[in-house]
């Protein structure tokens, strides 16, 4: 497990972490989070905030109160119960998992804003790969449920041409294609961790084994589905290169976008009604 620490800002690093196994990861993850706490705690010390950027060896987790009967198939891939909020998922390669290890007092965040900025942070990115792909179709555009947290896909049946907008106060002419974002936190004393997972260009087959997040039939989509991505490491030339994203570039606009909420220079969209 390789391990690359950068600085973001005064207040936030990014921590890189490849073929992950899960619990040492969570293990490392909650161990940072009890520090900070009693850093903050003890010595009044306000620690800088952490977002791993995490690339996870194959895994299903399933969160604090989730139900067994949601795996509906026992494979080699191992299960793991965990801290988080929400049912089973999936992680492994070709997925983007990012942990948020946020003050979130400090910050001014409740817990619904971190949810917010979460999702928002999300399809701030897939919209912009949507928008600059030539591949990608017009009245395709990314969007956040009140009754169901991640970032899903919809298609807009009036098929306008105008995918600029992310305000999810205009769904009704919109049918849901799936899902490409997962989403769960943790909360102790103030301080946050666990994240978002947002597929890639990852096998989507493991989700063939349990009803994701809970949601029995919920269609899970990829984004290399929709947009032009580069599977592999093989030279491409300049035109094929400026027409395709990469798994890196990706995840560099959501640290980001990320970078930039934290810093308080994006703000919260209006949250749509249920």
């Amino acid at each position: 497990m390789q391990n690359d620490t950068q600085p973001l800002n005064d207040t936030l690093v990014s921590k890189s972490l490849s073929a992950a196994d899960y619990v040492p990861t969570l293990d490392a993850m909650l161990a940072r989070t009890l520090e900070r706490i009693d850093l903050k705690k003890q010595q009044g010390l306000r620690t800088p905030d952490e977002l791993w950027i995490v690339d996870h060896n194959d895994v299903y987790t399933l969160g604090q109160a989730g139900k067994e009967e949601h795996i509906l198939q026992r494979t080699d891939t191992p299960i793991i119960k965990t801290d988080r909020g929400g049912q089973v998922t999936w992680h492994g390669h070709g997925q983007l998992v990012i942990y948020w290890l946020f003050d979130l007092d400090s910050l001014k965040w409740s817990v619904r804003n971190l949810v917010s900025h979460a999702e928002q942070a999300i399809e701030d990115v897939i919209n912009d790969c949507l928008r600059s792909s030539p591949s990608s179709s017009d009245n395709i555009s990314a969007h956040a449920r009140r009754d169901a947290p991640g970032v899903y896909l919809y298609a807009d049946t009036a098929a306008t041409d105008d995918r600029t907008s992310t305000d999810d106060n205009s769904l009704d002419n919109q049918i849901m294609l799936g899902k490409m974002a997962s989403l769960g936190f943790k909360i102790k004393h103030g301080f946050s961790y666990h994240g978002i997972a947002i597929n890639l260009n990852c096998d989507l087959s493991s989700f063939n084994a349990i009803n994701p997040c809970g949601y029995a039939g919920m269609q899970m989509l990829r984004l290399s589905d929709f947009v032009a991505m580069q599977t592999d490491s093989e030279a491409q030339s300049k035109q094929q290169m400026s027409d395709s994203f990469s798994y890196e570039t990706v995840t560099q606009k959501l640290i980001d976008n990320i970078a930039k909420r934290h810093a308080g220079l994006i703000e919260l969209r209006a949250i749509a009604p249920k």
